[in-house]
């Protein structure tokens, strides 16, 4: 179905001299100001006095406002940039699928029933993998244990879970919470004649499986030979593999521990064999792609020595990549985003440039546009990908905010796009890590690099508008519910790795006042506004049925 997308100009205002810029700072939230939040207390000049000086005004960006459940549930990076390149919320791979769970709808699809069909003909195995946790951004652990449930009541007599360890969208060192939760449910079904359901494998996200955007296949490949092969360290259960983990390294945190398997009478349990099923429980595309790939790539894949590849048949949550179809089976249907802000403007005849590092890449491209891989208009649209450092990003809290932050200059000064898309990645990677001395200095590097951007702004008449896709660095420490923050026994603050439910900054900086930028009376707007609001700097009214602008002009 075709769609009319001209945009019909402004009255009294026909754009900027310059390129309007949008920034995303990814992580960089408003938080409470106490010793928890990285944001404050780092030095954040610029920021500051463009909070001062210009029009500014805070968006929700958590809940309802980004297609999440409930307004409990923390904002991420993919539904943001959803939210902000589709200028609307739409409902996001967390909610759907626990429509489909809760509704049943999901069992009636032919690729459950297939899973299922294929491991009760073959008298197989049904394996689950995917990330233990009810952080609600890439996972919910209740989606995976209604789905042991069911497949039981459907006499499946194997089950196998292979379970990638958070520790970063909840807390820390809670993976033995969620191991419990699901060695509880096994203690119930095993209860039933023949059947045997356990854990497999496991591993911390950042360690194994979980890569994203190419950056570290090796990650995919040891996933790939723990869950598939068997291969690793050989442990009676995955809690007592987690415990002599942790003894092993204290420091460490759930995301970075190493590769486990589970062994009975000196071998594997959960070896994956031909006429095997297995389900990837993740639901969030990013960190899905590439071992859904590995699973279904058939002979043609490079990225490593898959060694004997299985005869199994394999599904994802969701289609990940609709554009490539990964994977060529799914459970869910993703969200429907359709005519996204880029590509309004490429239909406008205006150039773009969409830039971060590696490690935000995508969101800035292919979430931006509304889970689209490929571009709109090829003859009008950059896109630049500057690779990112195969480090913990605590080394490197500053991460490439100078390297990209050069290319757009270099646009900026040339005159060469007419929007330019920006994420710096800093205060969300580093904010994941846990370490709070490394946040205060990627909240830093970023605010360096927006007084960069001003300068550059003031030569050439841009227009910036700065704003970040969900909270992280603002909120470091763990809080009780009395708000004061929460304390180990030894006085220390309980450290808080995951994303937060607070509201995001937006700020709009035009030094040429090239037009008059009022802050709209409306209340409680989410950042699916920005869209609008960057088509109303272009001098453009919005499509009619986007989100509202935050600002007035003319």
């Amino acid at each position: 179905m075709s769609h009319d997308l001209t945009l019909k100009k402004l009255e009294n205002y026909n754009g900027p001299k310059g390129p309007v810029v949008l920034v995303i700072m990814d992580g960089v939230g408003i938080g409470p100001g106490d010793e928890s939040d990285m944001v404050a207390k780092a030095s954040t000049p610029h920021l500051d006095w463009l909070k001062a000086n210009v029009p500014y005004t805070q968006l929700r960006a958590h809940g309802y406002a980004v297609g999440m459940p409930d307004d409990t549930d923390m904002g991420n990076s993919e539904v943001g940039h959803n939210a902000i390149g589709s200028g609307r919320v739409f409902d996001q791979g967390a909610k759907l699928v626990q429509n489909s769970v809760v509704s049943g709808a999901l069992y009636e699809g032919e690729t459950w029933n297939t899973l299922i069909n294929r491991v009760l003909e073959n008298n197989s195995t049904l394996h689950f993998m995917g990330l233990l946790s009810d952080g609600n951004v890439h996972t919910h652990i209740d989606h995976l244990l209604l789905m042991l449930r069911k497949a039981h009541s459907l006499g499946v007599k194997k089950a196998r879970v292979h379970a990638l360890l958070d520790g970063r969208d909840v807390d820390p060192t809670s993976a033995d919470h969620y191991l419990q939760m699901v060695e509880d449910l096994f203690a119930e079904l095993n209860a039933t004649d023949g059947v045997d359901f356990a854990i497999a494998s496991g591993g911390g996200r950042l360690y194994i499986t979980m890569d994203r955007y190419g950056a570290d296949w090796p990650m995919v490949e040891r996933g790939w030979n723990c869950h598939v092969h068997g291969q690793g360290r050989a442990f009676d259960s995955a809690i007592e593999a987690v415990n002599l983990l942790r003894e092993e390294t204290p420091d460490v945190i759930d995301q970075d521990l190493k590769e486990f398997v589970i062994h009975r009478d000196g071998a594997p349990i959960g070896k994956m064999e031909d006429g095997d099923s297995i389900v990837l429980c993740n639901f969030r595309g990013d960190r899905a792609m590439e071992i859904s790939q590995t699973f279904d790539a058939g002979d043609n894949f490079d990225k490593f020595d898959r060694g004997q590849v299985p005869d199994l048949f394999f599904a994802g949550m969701m289609e990940y990549d609709p554009d490539q179809s990964i994977p060529k089976n799914f459970l869910v249907t993703p969200p429907k985003i359709d005519r996204p802000m880029g590509e309004y403007i490429a239909a406008a005849g205006l150039s773009q440039l969409a830039i971060s590092e590696t490690q935000k890449y995508g969101h800035v491209t292919y979430f931006f546009n509304g889970n689209r891989s490929s571009k709109f208009n090829d003859a009008t649209e950059e896109y630049i990908e500057i690779p990112s450092d195969n480090v913990s990003f605590d080394e490197r809290p500053w991460m490439k905010a100078a390297e990209i932050t050069d290319v757009v200059l270099d646009s900026m000064k040339k005159g060469t796009h007419d929007v330019i898309r920006i994420n710096y990645p800093n205060g969300d990677m580093v904010g994941h890590t846990g370490n709070p001395l490394a946040v205060e200095i990627s909240v830093e590097a970023t605010d360096l690099s927006v007084g960069r951007l001003m300068k550059m702004a003031e030569k050439t008449g841009a227009i910036l508008v700065i704003t970040a896709d969900h909270g992280n660095a603002d909120e470091m420490y763990a809080h009780a519910k009395d708000g004061s923050i929460a304390r180990d026994k030894n006085g220390k603050p309980k450290m808080k790795t995951a994303h937060t439910l607070n509201p995001v900054p937006c700020y709009f900086y035009d030094p040429a006042k090239q037009v008059d930028i009022r802050i709209a009376d409306k209340k409680d707007l989410g950042i699916s506004s920005l869209a609008a609001s960057c088509f109303n700097l272009l001098g453009y009214e919005p499509p009619a049925d986007y989100d509202c602008s935050i600002i007035d002009v003319n």
